[in-house]
Parts: structure tokens; sequence; C-alpha cells
């Protein structure tokens, strides 16, 4: 636990540009002597970290009241449906600043949190760039309302991660929606435990900004799997990162196709299989392969080669 006193030492010239206190069992006495440190020189901190700590209302709302709008990052403390209210609202009056979102392991994230929380992105002012929400258990219900948010406002968000989450296709369907907008400049995108079918087609129509994509928690089959390889194929792909669990086939088809944008290749979840393993061999050894990391379960032989 962090002493009340420790916080109330905290000086204007002594506050740092990033500050995390996860695990802390802050009380409403630590909020107050933080928020008062933090109104004292409330353009200094970019980087507040909260998470694991168990915040009553009255504690949160001395703290959003001072800075969880003007500052770069909010992540999620076990949250209570009450809470929301009070982010929600401090995300919308002042919304031009924040530009991370951590609210992840929160499973107090309800359909109506997630409403309050996509009415505030939804604000045109708002130009969050990062919205981390894996291992929320979020319904069809929040996909709606978050992708509702997204394709009002599409071209300002980078990085999507919704890892951790059961989403039904009808739920992907929706968050694709926001994907095939053309005004959509999302750069990085984690999904688990999806069908690859809608996500292909919304890939395909918009190929050229996605720089990282992370399956690596699904167990991808055909014909979706080769729906997603037509995606990689396409010319204005210029996908970077690749993290997911597949046969090598299809995969080695379309790195043969576009060989010169891929850097990093992550197949640890994959039981490699030697057949599979010289297909994609033969793609690595492209002159226009520009693979920089290469990560698999095992240190294969013929990997090892290549």
């Amino acid at each position: 636990r962090l002493r009340d006193c420790s916080l109330s030492e905290i000086s204007c010239d002594s506050l740092a540009s990033a500050l995390r206190l996860r695990y802390c069992s802050l009380s409403e006495t630590s909020c107050d002597s933080l928020a008062s440190a933090l109104r004292s020189n409330p353009s200094r901190l970019r980087e507040l970290d909260l998470s694991q700590n168990q915040l009553q209302d009255s504690e949160l709302k001395l703290l959003t009241h001072y800075f969880c709008f003007i500052h770069n990052r909010l992540p999620g403390s076990f949250l209570s449906t009450s809470h929301w209210e009070v982010v929600a609202s401090a995300m919308t009056s002042n919304p031009s600043h924040l530009r991370e979102l951590s609210l992840s392991e929160n499973q107090s994230l309800t359909d109506a949190a997630v409403k309050l929380l996509s009415s505030a992105m939804m604000h045109p002012n708002c130009r969050l760039e990062t919205l981390r929400l894996s291992h929320c258990s979020l319904s069809e219900i929040s996909c709606d309302s978050l992708a509702s948010a997204l394709r009002s406002n599409p071209s300002h968000l980078r990085v999507l991660d919704l890892s951790e989450n059961q989403l039904q296709d009808p739920g992907v369907k929706l968050l694709c929606g926001f994907l095939q907008d053309p005004l959509c400049k999302l750069e990085t995108l984690s999904l688990a435990e999806i069908s690859c079918d809608p996500l292909a087609s919304a890939l395909r129509s918009n190929p050229s900004h996605l720089r990282e994509l992370d399956l690596s928690e699904n167990q991808l089959q055909d014909p979706g799997l080769k729906l997603l390889c037509g995606f990689l194929q396409d010319p204005l792909c210029k996908l970077e990162t690749l993290r997911y669990a597949i046969s090598c086939d299809s995969l080695a088809s379309a790195l043969r196709s576009n060989p010169s944008h891929l850097r990093v290749l992550e197949l640890s979840q994959n039981q490699l299989k030697d057949p599979g393993v010289n297909l994609l061999c033969g793609a690595l050894q492209d002159p226009l392969c520009k693979l920089e990391t290469l990560r698999s379960v095992r240190d294969d032989p013929v990997l090892s080669q290549v």
C-alpha cells in the first residue's frame, strides 16, 4: 500500500511525464493529494496508470475532475458501473487531449458502460488514437455501440486491441464496417476467436493502412484463411507484422505474391509440419522478401537453414 503522505510529497517540480500507481490500494486521502499535485502543474503529465486499484466513486471523481480528460492515458481500475458516467463525463468535457484509453480486464464494462464511452468518443473533437479493451467480455450490443462511435469519427484511431474477447460474427461484422470506411487509418488490430470472412472482406476493401495484425488467439481454418491471405496478396497491402495460428500453405502463397512489406512474422502458436515449413521457406528465400523477425513454436531445422 502506498502511504498517503507519499503522494502529498509530490511537487510540481518533481512530477514526471509518466506516473504509474498500479496495485497501490489508493485511499481517498491519497487521491486528494495526487489531484492537488496534478492541479498545480496540469500540463506536464502525459501518462497515468491507476490500474489494479479498487477506486471508489469519490476517489475517481477527485482525479478525473482535474486530469483524466487533459492527459494522454486513463487505464481501467476494476471500475464499477457508476464509475463509467464519471469517466465519460470527463472525456466529453475536454475530448481533444486524450490519446490513449486502456480499459482492459474490466469485467464491469457493461453494455451501458460501453454506450457511455462510445458517446464520448463520438464527440467531433475526440482525438483518441489508442483504444485497449482486451478481456472485457464485449457483447454484440457493446460492439454495436463501439462500431457506431468508430464510424462517426474514423480518421484518428490507430490502435484497436480487442484481444481475449470472444466476439461473435454479428459483433465482428459491426466492427468491420469501421474498417471498410475509406477514412479509417487504423494501423494495429488485435482480435481473438473470430471467423475470418467479415474481417478479410473489410481488410480487402481498405488494405493500405494496417501495419500490424494480431490473430494469434485464433485457430484459423479454411475458407476464411484463404480470404485473409487474399488481403495479404493485395498489392496495396502494407502489413509489416503478422501474428496468427495457421497452416503454412495459404500464408506461403500470399507471401510469394507480395513479399516486400512484411517485417515480423509470429507463428509461435503453431505446431508447424515439415511440408508447410518447406512451402514457407520457399517464400522466405525470395530475394524481395524483407522479413526481419520470425518466431515459431520450436527451432525448426528447416527454418534454421533459411
